[in-house]
């Protein structure tokens, strides 16, 4: 079968559903908001127990990865994602996601060509990039205080 680019464009477009923004958008806005205030929960209650702040932001930070990598192998994690869409985004708790969600699906294939070359097939790209642009920045951090910036 050989079809166009428009025709395809009018298939996709007849059996893709129709985004109610008036409903995804608060949606998102909302369980984001909440994985927001989870994580200040932690930190304020690390606090409270007596650590310093950066030791309490650390510990916030594992503990939000831990209960999305948990969430993602018992299979709640994309169920909250089905409703809230973007909103699970947030940047630690989607990154484990992303990290947990490959490394479960290719566990059949062997402890380290499954789980372990296929951990990184979608977080990958982001480390790589993300440790890029820090090195570029850095270069031009140091390249402007040579010359009294």
């Amino acid at each position: 079968m050989n079809i166009s680019k428009k025709e395809y464009a009018q298939l996709a477009d007849r059996y893709s559903a129709p985004s109610k923004l008036y409903i995804t958008v608060p949606k998102a806005f909302v369980i984001g908001g909440l994985i927001c205030c989870t994580g200040q929960f932690f930190n304020d209650l690390y606090i409270m127990i007596g650590n310093d702040a950066d030791t309490a932001s650390a510990y916030t930070s594992i503990t939000l990865v831990l209960i999305s990598a948990l969430l993602t192998g018992f299979g709640q994690y994309e169920r909250i994602a089905k409703h809230a869409g973007a909103g699970t985004l947030v940047p630690i708790t989607g990154f484990a996601n992303a990290v947990v969600s490959p490394a479960l699906e290719f566990k059949t294939e062997g402890l380290i060509l499954g789980t372990g070359a296929k951990m990184f097939i979608i977080a990958g790209p982001v480390i790589v990039y993300g440790i890029t642009a820090a090195f570029v920045y850095g270069i031009i951090l140091f390249v402007i205080s040579l010359f009294g910036g």
